[in-house]
């Protein structure tokens, strides 16, 4: 099958465009919930037809993304949610990495749209909201050479995959119960509703919340430091205790053990506050909370300024988690179904991303 570029010819047959210091492609997960047409439409207002892709699988994204190396566009515009994020990153560094072997080939800048339930990603880099001219506005800013700034970004490596966060235990719950409510209830006039924050909410008051009412939600587990020097983080962000390489950074029940290169989850939850302290490290965040010191407690931890006894933030570049038995595993927003053992890395190759926040990070 041949996968074109919006209201374009095969992309094996579309000529790249001669501008060449800031070419712009523009990918977009036709699944995301805001990649609706009239999105689409706007967008191919301002991005020439051969520069802009929809994609609505792993085969496709795979196929752009191949014509989207060959072309050695500047910069890539990612649209859709932090999977959809995950997906296109890890397709054009394996790309990438491919042709090196062969050739030099340099890996693209990456911009972020708006344009998922999550937005992690997008949320780190302050890009701009979908209503008005937003998405709009960060395109043009990347064609023009007016982006502000330019931000690194660490990222997990889990079994050959690259993420922003990943989690085993209740994250990896509500994840898997938000599908479930979508499978059931997102239909008719109710789909809108349960597609977005609507649905989490529903997932969490339905199912989640329920469900560890009912039962026990820590389970035995073991992190192992299997990395370089660990810290564990107090709440100020200095050190309060150290880890070489091998020794045990937790033993004991858990709910959660979690992990991430960017402050937020979904609509900037900050489950990592310490994440982008230190170039090429991840916060680990474990923990093990009562359901209802969690709800009592939710605007704190949502503002990343909640630090109960019972939750602990580690800095760290390689971990291995082992819990007594599999728990619901997620990866960039994706349930992943169950896992008893995860190591967890940082990615040797950090992405360079348009960060609309008007300051780079060093």
């Amino acid at each position: 099958m041949w996968i074109q570029p919006y209201r374009s010819t095969p992309v094996e047959q579309v000529p790249p465009r001669l501008d060449v210091d800031h070419r712009v492609a523009v990918l977009l997960n036709a699944n995301a919930r805001r990649v609706t047409p009239k999105v689409v439409r706007s967008l191919s207002h301002v991005v020439p037809e051969g520069d802009l892709f929809l994609s609505r699988s792993e085969l496709d994204a795979r196929r752009i993304v191949q014509t989207v190396v060959d072309r050695g566009y500047h910069t890539v515009f990612l649209g859709g949610g932090d999977g959809t994020v995950a997906c296109f990153v890890n397709e054009i560094l394996s790309e990438v990495a491919r042709r090196r072997a062969y050739h030099p080939t340099p890996t693209p800048r990456f911009g972020v749209l708006k344009l998922g339930t999550g937005n992690s990603v997008a949320a780190y880099v302050k890009a701009s909201p979908t209503r008005g001219d937003g998405i709009l506005d960060d395109v043009l800013r990347a064609r023009s050479g007016e982006v502000p700034g330019t931000r690194p970004l660490d990222l997990l490596l889990i079994d050959g995959k690259r993420a922003p966060f990943a989690g085993l235990g209740v994250d990896g719950q509500l994840l898997n119960d938000y599908i479930w409510v979508k499978k059931n209830f997102a239909q008719g006039p109710f789909a809108k509703l349960m597609s977005g924050p609507g649905g989490y909410f529903t997932s969490v008051a339905l199912k989640t919340v329920p469900y560890y009412l009912a039962n026990s939600n820590s389970v035995d587990c073991e992190v192992v430091n299997q990395g370089s020097t660990a810290w564990r983080m107090g709440p100020d962000g200095t050190p309060v205790e150290t880890f070489s390489a091998g020794q045990t950074l937790y033993r004991g029940p858990l709910m959660m053990a979690a992990a991430g290169t960017v402050p937020f989850y979904g609509y900037e939850l900050k489950m990592f506050p310490f994440a982008g302290k230190r170039r090429g490290m991840f916060d680990l965040r474990v923990g093990t909370l009562p359901t209802t010191q969690i709800l009592a407690n939710l605007p704190g931890l949502w503002k990343g300024t909640w630090f109960p006894e019972g939750l602990h933030d580690f800095l760290a570049t390689d971990v291995t988690i082992r819990f007594s038995r599999p728990m619901p595993f997620q990866m960039a927003g994706d349930a992943e179904g169950y896992r008893d053992e995860l190591r967890v890395q940082t990615a040797p190759e950090s992405i360079e991303l348009c960060d609309f926040s008007g300051a780079a990070a060093n």
